[in-house]
Order: structure tokens, then sequence, then C-alpha cells
């Protein structure tokens, strides 16, 4: 047996993804699906009439779609660089009896395109179940959180007072936006269903000696057997048009700037030392820096989700050159393409759970850079309370800049402390307000309605987008990164 260790493999599945993600593109899901939809063509046709499909015949077909000889497709495919003829002459080695009706009326693509739909709808499934956790760990987290003040930034600056759950439904709302294109794109997730050689159903015209409604019948027949309800896409050439995968991966490569945003706000965070990742007990940060605790789970969340987004653009690209009917340049490309979005996604999804249902808040820390910062935004506290004492709006302004410019000049130029609260209270005009002084420096009168704005999101978009999935979050798993 070749040594796995000597040849390249993917990371994305030799090193991140999940079983579940992997297994969904894997040969065996692959071509066991192929010889699932020729056992539905078949059982349709007879079904409608067509004659030669015993019964006999379908159930050795059944019994035998994941008998897959892999050795004989191979040498069959060298030989006729054909890869759906080549797995047609396999499943007829496996079930001599059936050899004549497989594939019976049908193109390449019933096969290959609707494979991959039912691939990709599956896909969606386990990605959205896993979008829906990620969001109820961050609303857990939100709803912890909601009245813990903390410095805001702006530009990366210091700015006014939020709170650390509220800053935590910004990363929520966006994921809500993500859950609902999934959602829609796996509502609108059609079936190519038997549409023939260039869409036409010619063949199966044929087969039916021109009865219209059964041919009709065929295509609905199939798609209610794959899962689809009976929904195929009403027209199509050779396949269905590559603007699905378009919305496919757009979706995923919108969830991945999401995902890269969020990671990003935690690594920013976690540098001023207020917010972190979770660190395991032997975890190292560094082979050198022994002290460090680097951010490697977000920091894997924005590498991977910069692939993600890019991937969107060889579908785009896809799209837009499928001559006419059809040409043969989108198959290799979306055969990399397309299954590197979901693994891609699937990583950043677990990932993104291990990190929501770990992180880690320093309220000390967060207090010691508000009483930093809190001097300068509270002025016009100072302002307004001396208004009410009796005080003149300009004299007193012109009292707070020049103390607030001292002070600044202390911590700017000397590396000092925010020394402007000690100013105030030492000058004599402050003196009417200087028993409120600890009263108007409380942050949490500084965060407006952040904490009952948290409560609101919670309760009427959070809750409603994640009643679906109730069974799931009520089920779901710790997760556990290999490396």
């Amino acid at each position: 047996m070749a040594d796995p260790n000597a040849q390249y493999q993917s990371p994305l599945t030799s090193r991140y993804a999940s079983a579940e993600m992997a297994a969904n593109f894997s040969n065996n899901k692959r071509f066991g699906t192929w010889r699932r939809l020729w056992v539905r063509l078949a059982r349709a046709e007879q079904q409608l009439g067509v004659p030669g499909i015993t019964d006999a015949a379908l159930a050795a077909m059944e019994a035998n779609v994941d008998n897959i000889d892999y050795a004989v497709a191979a040498a069959e495919e060298k030989r006729r660089r054909h890869d759906v003829m080549a797995h047609v002459h396999a499943f007829g080695v496996a079930v001599p009896a059936a050899a004549g009706i497989i594939h019976l009326g049908a193109t390449s693509c019933y096969v290959t395109d609707n494979a991959d739909l039912i691939i990709f709808r599956d896909a969606l499934d386990m990605l959205i179940a896993k979008l829906a956790v990620v969001i109820d760990s961050l609303a857990h987290f939100a709803r912890e959180q909601r009245a813990q003040p903390t410095l805001g930034f702006t530009h990366f600056q210091p700015a006014q007072l939020t709170t650390v759950g509220k800053r935590a439904t910004l990363w929520v709302q966006e994921l809500l936006w993500d859950l609902r294109n999934m959602e829609r794109v796996r509502a609108d997730l059609g079936f190519r269903g038997a549409k023939g050689t260039t869409g036409t159903q010619a063949s199966f015209l044929a087969l039916f000696e021109g009865d219209h409604a059964k041919v009709e019948a065929l295509d609905a027949l199939v798609a209610e057997m794959s899962g689809f309800g009976g929904k195929s896409y009403p027209v199509c050439g050779q396949t269905y048009s590559r603007k699905v995968d378009v919305d496919f991966v757009a979706a995923l490569a919108s969830f991945g700037a999401t995902a890269h945003r969020i990671a990003t706000d935690i690594r920013l965070l976690a540098n001023l030392k207020e917010l972190e990742e979770p660190f395991e007990r032997d975890q190292i940060g560094s082979s050198a820096m022994a002290y460090k605790r680097n951010p490697m789970r977000c920091e894997r969340i924005c590498s991977l989700a910069r692939h993600l987004m890019v991937l969107v653009g060889d579908t785009l690209q896809t799209a837009s050159v499928q001559w006419l009917e059809r040409t043969l340049d989108d198959s290799a490309n979306r055969r990399i393409s397309i299954p590197e979005a979901c693994l891609t996604a699937d990583i950043v999804l677990a990932t993104l759970q291990n990190v929501a249902e770990g992180l880690v808040v320093y309220p000390q820390v967060i207090a010691r850079r508000i009483r930093s910062e809190l001097p300068f935004m509270a002025t016009e506290n100072f302002i307004m309370a001396m208004v009410r004492k009796g005080g003149d709006r300009q004299e007193c302004h012109e009292q707070i800049r020049v103390l607030s410019h001292e002070a600044a000049a202390v911590v700017k130029q000397q590396g000092g402390d925010n020394d402007l609260i000690e100013r105030v209270r030492a000058c004599a005009y402050f003196a009417p307000i200087r028993d409120e002084l600890d009263a108007l420096l409380d942050p949490a009168t500084f965060i407006g309605r952040a904490p009952e704005q948290v409560d609101r999101f919670l309760a009427d978009f959070v809750a409603p987008a994640l009643a679906p999935y109730a069974h799931v979050v009520a089920g779901k798993k710790p997760a556990e990164l290999s490396v």
C-alpha cells in the first residue's frame, strides 16, 4: 500500500475538516450517489411502463450500489477517457443482469450534475446546523456580558463606551444574515432531473414513444426519489446553470467575511489583553518565547476565511464562460473549488465554535483601560453638572480644556497616568461638583442602552432564527480541534 506521507495531501481533509464533511465529498459518496441515481432512473422508467426492466434487475442494482470496484472503473476510464462510462461499465460488471438498462436514455450530466446537487444539499444541511450552533454559543456569550462596560473603538482609537455583550451582538447579527443566505440557497436548490443531452428530453421522448406526459412524470419522479420534492429546474442545457454554483459559494464566501471579521476583532482584543480565545494547559504559543499566548485559532480562521472568500471567483468565472448548452471547461475547476469551499466553511465553523465556547474576558484589564480614557470622555458630564450648579458653560469648557491638555501632556510626553480627575478635584473652580465626581465617572452611566439592546436583539431576532434548530442546539457537542 502506498505511503500517504510520500505524496501531497490536502490539509483541508488530512488536517482540519470534520469526518462527516470529508465523507460527503468522498469517492464513495459521489459514485455511490451515481449508482443510486441509476437505480432511481430505472425504477421510475419501470413505473412508467418501459419494458425489459425487471424487479430482479432493480433488486440486484440496489444490492450493489456500494459495491464499487474502483480498479475496474479506473482501468476502463484510462481506456475510454470518460469517467461516467467507466462507472457504467463497472456497475454493469457488478450487476450483469442489469447492464442493459443502466443509464437508459440518460446523458452523463444525469448522474454528475444530479449527484453534485445532492452532495451540495447535504453539505448545506451540515453547514447550516453548525452555523446555528455557533450563533447560539455567541448569543450565550452576549447575554452573559450584556452589561460589562468596555471601551469602544472607532478607527481602532478609543471611543465612547459600549459593552462586551453588545459588541458580540454585532458579530451575531452578521452570522444571522449568513444563516439567512444559506437557508435561501438551500431552499432554492433544485434538481437537474432527467433532461437528456442538451436539455430537450429528446431521448426520453423517444423512449416513451412521444408521450410528453410520461417524460414530465419521469423528471418529477427522479426528483422526488432523490429528496427534492419533485422540484427540478424547469429548463437547462446539458448541465444545470452554473449560476446555481455562484449563489451557493457566494453564501459561503460571505460567511467567510463574517468569520474573518469576528476573528480579527478577537485578535485585536487579545493584544489589549481584554479578551482571549481558549488556551489549553499544555498548549505552546511560541517555540522560542515560552510566555506567549498567540491567538492561533483566530489566526487560522482568518487564514482559511481568506481562501473561502476567493473561491467564489472560480464559480463566477465558470458561470460566465459556459457556452451555449455547455462546455467542459467547468468540470476540473468545479471538482476543486466547490468541495474546497464546503470543506473550508466546515473547518471555519468548527474553529469558530471552539473559540466562541471558550472566550475568556478580563474585566480588570478592561476597567483599567476605561479608567485611563474615561476622564476625557466624562468632561461633558462635568460641564453639564457645573451648569446645573449655576456655572457658565463657556467658562467651564475653557477650564476643562486647559486641564485636559495638561493631563494629556503627562500621558504622551512623560509616559505617566492620566491624572485629569486629580486635576479637576484640586481645581477650586470645580469645588461645587467635587462630591459628584465618582458618580459622574461610573462606567455604567456611559453605556447607554447597550444591555437593553442585547436583550431585545436576542429575544426578537436570535431566538426566532434559531427556533427551527432547537434540536440541533440542544444536542450540540463541544467543538474539539485535532490540531
